[in-house]
């Protein structure tokens, strides 16, 4: 499922080929995706600008004119494409291009300046809401969040405090969205390796020392995949068709079997399954 960076780096792309543009057209080729669609929402977003785009957490937010948002959340396999002409802005450049089915091209934008957008979605986990932007703090999906990793409301003392109480493992609480917003399973296992924090510890055991060195290592492991452009997993693609490149500097995940890469630990990385999860951790120096 993308996370936090991967839903950044959409973010990035989708910038110059909608944000501050009108939506001529937008074209429904299904009735839903995990949920039904909003109400005429064709007919609602076209002749609408697109005067922002914004992420919290891992929903992107498309601020529209007439104070409204369009929410949209990735699910598992959600992505967009865009198909500019000559004079339209093109989006960054990714890695290892990775063309999508078309026959999942669930809803299509077209936008001024002959630029198409398509949202694409094998598995249609993904989801698209439209809410009043007055309306937001009420909305359930982002009700409730915890501090963006990268902000300044998140820290060693804010970390220690939220888990505080808490007798799940350390794993299973960062998972938590109400502890810090848009961390997932990949980031969580690289963080708790890079601060030597075992996935098993009870998140109570956390506040103090640790919280401010874990704190520390969410901070760096998320600003380091933004700037490399996101990991990828499977199908998952960055805004113009083409995966991310961070999975090659995992130091735990999806490395069992390997050599930790820890300076001085002779451990190696295993795998364990936390709530349904897979977790890789070095349990040589993970303490």
């Amino acid at each position: 499922m993308p996370e936090l960076p991967e839903v950044e780096t959409v973010r990035a792309g989708l910038i110059p080929a909608m944000q501050g543009r009108l939506i001529e057209r937008v074209t429904l080729n299904r009735a839903n995706l995990r949920f039904p669609f909003p109400e005429d929402m064709a007919r609602r977003l076209g002749g609408r600008r697109i005067e922002q785009i914004d992420r919290r957490a891992k929903y992107l937010l498309l601020r529209l004119a007439e104070e409204e948002t369009l929410l949209v959340h990735l699910g598992m396999s959600g992505r967009f494409s865009i198909e500019a002409g000559e004079d339209a802005a093109q989006p960054g450049d990714f890695v290892h291009a990775a063309p999508a089915n078309p026959k999942h091209d669930h809803v299509v934008f077209e936008i001024e300046g002959g630029v198409t957008v398509r949202y694409n979605d094998p598995r249609r986990f993904g989801f698209m809401l439209i809410f009043p932007t007055d309306a937001e703090d009420e909305q359930p999906n982002l009700a409730g969040l915890g501090p963006e990793p990268t902000s300044n409301a998140f820290s060693g003392a804010a970390l220690g405090e939220a888990l505080a109480g808490k007798r799940t493992p350390v794993k299973s609480a960062l998972l938590d969205q109400r502890v810090v917003a848009g961390l997932g399973n990949i980031y969580v296992c690289e963080a708790l390796h890079r601060s030597g924090i075992s996935p098993r510890r009870e998140a109570r055991t956390i506040p103090g020392v640790r919280a401010e060195r874990l704190a520390r290592s969410v901070r760096e492991v998320i600003e380091e995949a933004i700037a490399a452009g996101g990991s990828t997993l499977k199908d998952f693609a960055g805004a113009d068709g083409a995966l991310g490149y961070f999975q090659h500097r995992f130091s735990a995940y999806g490395r069992e079997g390997a050599p930790c890469s820890t300076p001085d630990c002779s451990g190696e990385i295993q795998r364990i399954v936390q709530a349904g999860r897979s977790t890789f951790y070095c349990p040589a120096c993970q303490r």
